[in-house]
């Protein structure tokens, strides 16, 4: 039986150094995982990711994902007028306030650049419904974006309204840098275009901005037409809707709206008419109000080619 101790005490042996080399390797690839997820991904996604390693590809990978970008209007000039003391609190309360909804809505942070707040939906976990779960926390966001803005406002502060930019579609999204930093990101038309929408709504006068792409799968969303866009530095037209709350959806003005956008939709003269009528009994509506100017000036349809960004 001697000869059999030793092969069997090595067996032994190199089975426990085995299992202690891939638990501490196991631990590793948790923690980084952990670590490098943990501060723009809600901690069910992270678990998730730890649970499912095999889901994330950390290399990069092309895929379908919804980004969101949102800027607040006019804050440069808040900067240069606000006091530091003031103004840094103010800023973090907001974008805490804007992330927990990302969060919430089991989106990723991409970063937050100044006083916008970029993130996307769909990666690094699988979600087959990200345009609808972006649909729903760029709503959210607006109306926490409202509420913490007229608080401001009453209290003799001018913080300027959020404008949201939604959009859908193909983008290479991995962990681009180096070695001592990387960023969990995407790149692609996908997200520059969201980008563009999110800047487009100072022209239209709108706060949301959804691409056709996003819109057409969030069916529990109601929204009206902006327009085919041509963006700054685009040669093909992109169909754009604005999200509206169910009340807003059943109203009379909307019911005018989509009457008058009709109209122009199809070339018809009155159009005009119908547009300035509708400026006149809804004041308030400023996407009615940017395509009544249009046609006031000769424009026709409704492919819109913005100039500016």
């Amino acid at each position: 039986m001697i000869p059999l101790l030793s092969p069997s005490l090595a067996y032994a042996f190199g089975g426990a150094v085995g299992a202690v080399f891939l638990g501490r390797r196991e631990r590793r690839r948790k923690r980084f995982i952990r670590q490098a997820f943990s501060r723009f991904l809600s901690p069910g996604v992270v678990k998730q990711l730890i649970d499912e390693p095999n889901r994330l590809s950390l290399g990069g990978e092309r895929r379908e994902v919804t980004y969101i970008f949102t800027d607040i209007a006019a804050f440069t000039s808040l900067t240069e007028r606000l006091d530091p003391a003031v103004l840094l609190p103010l800023l973090n309360t907001y974008l805490d306030g804007m992330c927990r909804i990302v969060l919430d809505h089991q989106g990723t942070i991409d970063k937050i650049v100044g006083d916008a707040v970029i993130a996307f939906f769909g990666a690094p976990a699988d979600q087959p419904d990200h345009p609808a779960l972006a649909m729903a926390c760029a709503l959210e966001m607006d109306a926490f974006a409202r509420g913490f803005s007229a608080e401001q406002q009453a209290a003799g502060i001018d913080f300027g309204h959020t404008r949201i930019g939604v959009n859908t579609g193909f983008a290479v999204v991995g962990n681009f840098g180096g070695e001592s930093f990387f960023d969990y990101t995407a790149h692609g038309d996908t997200v520059n275009t969201a980008a563009r929408l999110e800047s487009v709504n100072k022209h239209l006068g709108t706060t949301i901005c959804v691409s056709g792409f996003t819109a057409s799968r969030c069916p529990d969303t109601h929204f009206r037409p902006i327009g085919v866009l041509v963006l700054k530095g685009k040669t093909e037209g992109l169909q754009t809707f604005e999200p509206l709350s169910p009340e807003a959806a059943a109203s009379a003005n909307t019911a005018a709206y989509l009457e008058a956008y009709e109209l122009m939709k199809n070339h018809d003269p009155a159009a005009r008419q119908a547009f300035e009528n509708l400026v006149e009994e809804y004041p308030d509506d400023k996407l009615a109000a940017y395509h009544d100017k249009r046609l006031d000036a000769g424009k026709q349809g409704m492919t819109v080619v913005l100039e500016a960004k």
